[in-house]
């Protein structure tokens, strides 16, 4: 009988997928976690999807993978006082009893099975410009186009993928589904906080801040609303009783430096400042509490694997009825498909009302990516794409980072480098910028470091 640490040898080499595991002989529930500020809770739900083995979209090539429909999937939690989990399931060989205590190997079988989904052609290090979609998003995607052209789509069956993204997301920034938003674009819910500020307003950002989170608050000076910006090592420092919104991206797009969150909420809570934070480069990495802001948006086809098209806003329950849903439509009503016609107005309740129509097929294929980033954890996926990343600076003497995105001062002809070495990455503020995502191995951080050796500055 192979013993638990065999089996994760298999999952490294990436011969699990027709063996059988542990995994798949124990109880079909699934842990999600959030153990951070604000919300320590633990939600404990089935398990639902099925274990089957799918044909390729493109190819027709039927792939097993994603051996864990029945399976046990949890955080890392190694320093949680409530993930004290000690399980013990049945071997595919007979009845023998496993007691399994080592929670290491947990999820280096979760980053497996995740990245047996990906099939890039190329040392793929873009994830801050576009995500790649894993498998089963580009299964249900094709479904969904088949349905499309052959006359069988019904509009309000994607009612389901919308929501169940919505729930899944929830869980990701640990807010109840109740506080989430869906629509396209991040500007959007910008505009709508933006909109809502009483006039005259400071706003404060921070210097390059990626313009869809700031021009809807600088489209609002003609009626008094001033934009301060300041860089990012003082934004903390920056805040002062004027200051009625902070606006800021967790993780920066340029370079992917990270925000001093517990400085900015603590210097916000002094003057009561509210904070809207831009989650679009950080939730699918890095671990964030949505409810400890009054707001937050981001967009979900870089971190959080989707095609354009969805965009997810948290606020903050007693906050609600301080904004005015200026872009609700029919998907913003109580019942939608009974508020399509005439007055009076008949919004939801909760967040909901601040939904803007969906972008129906681009919901299609993010619920599976939600559902696929949910069972690898969000500790595990932080810890997965930052270990590559200061793997990658360690190869290069860089010091060590915080964040999963590495900016670099490019020699020259780095393109020609990056092209024959066949790595995608992008270029902004003038730095080469590479992100490392779950789809990313040891072997992809290796490879960029080989190749651009001696070509880049810090």
């Amino acid at each position: 009988m192979a013993n638990f640490a065999h089996l994760v040898s298999l999952a490294l080499e990436g011969s699990i997928r027709n063996r059988p595991t542990v995994a798949e002989t124990t109880g079909g529930f699934r842990f999600l976690f959030c153990n951070s500020m604000s919300c320590d809770r633990l939600a404990l739900e089935p398990a639902k999807r099925a274990n089957r083995d799918l044909a390729d979209p493109l190819t027709g090539i039927v792939r097993g993978h994603r051996r864990r429909a029945n399976g046990f999937v949890a955080p890392d939690r190694s320093n949680s006082a409530v993930y004290n989990c000690i399980r013990s399931s049945t071997s595919a060989t007979g009845g023998t009893t496993v007691r399994q205590e080592e929670r290491q190997s947990e999820p280096a079988l979760r980053v497996a099975a995740a990245q047996a989904e990906f099939d890039a052609g190329v040392t793929y290090l873009n994830t801050a410009s576009l995500g790649l979609p894993p498998r089963r998003s580009l299964v249900a995607l094709q479904q969904a186009l088949n349905d499309w052209r052959e006359g069988h789509a019904n509009p309000s069956d994607y009612d389901r993928p919308v929501a169940a993204a919505r729930t899944s997301y929830a869980g990701l920034v640990g807010v109840d589904p109740s506080a989430v938003a869906v629509g396209s674009q991040v500007s959007v819910f910008a505009g709508l906080v933006a909109a809502a500020l009483p006039d005259p307003s400071e706003v404060l950002t921070v210097q390059g801040e990626f313009t869809s989170l700031v021009f809807p608050f600088l489209a609002q000076v003609g009626r008094g609303v001033r934009v301060r910006e300041v860089p990012l090592e003082n934004l903390a420092d920056a805040v002062t009783a004027r200051t009625v919104l902070v606006a800021v991206s967790a993780v920066q797009s340029a370079d992917g430096r990270l925000v001093d969150l517990d400085a900015l909420v603590e210097a916000c809570a002094a003057t009561r400042t509210r904070i809207l934070l831009d989650t679009t480069q950080a939730v699918g990495w890095l671990p964030i509490c949505a409810g400890r802001f009054a707001y937050t948006t981001g967009g979900g086809y870089k971190w959080l694997l989707a095609p354009r098209g969805t965009c997810f806003f948290t606020v903050q329950p007693d906050l609600m009825d301080e904004l005015v849903p200026n872009n609700a439509g029919w998907y913003a009503g109580d019942k939608p498909w009974a508020s399509i016609y005439g007055g009076p107005l008949r919004l939801a309740r909760d967040a909901r009302r601040f939904d803007v129509s969906p972008a129906w097929q681009s919901w299609v294929a993010q619920d599976p990516a939600l559902s696929l980033l949910t069972e690898v954890g969000r500790d595990t996926l932080h810890a997965h794409a930052l270990g590559l990343a200061n793997r990658f600076r360690a190869a290069v003497d860089l010091p060590e980072g915080d964040s999963a995105i590495v900016s670099l001062d490019p020699g020259p002809d780095i393109d020609q480098w990056l092209d024959r070495a066949g790595i995608v990455a992008s270029v902004r503020a003038g730095r080469i910028r590479l992100a490392f995502h779950i789809n990313n191995t040891k072997d992809d951080a290796d490879r960029a470091a080989e190749a651009l050796a001696g070509q880049v500055r810090p």
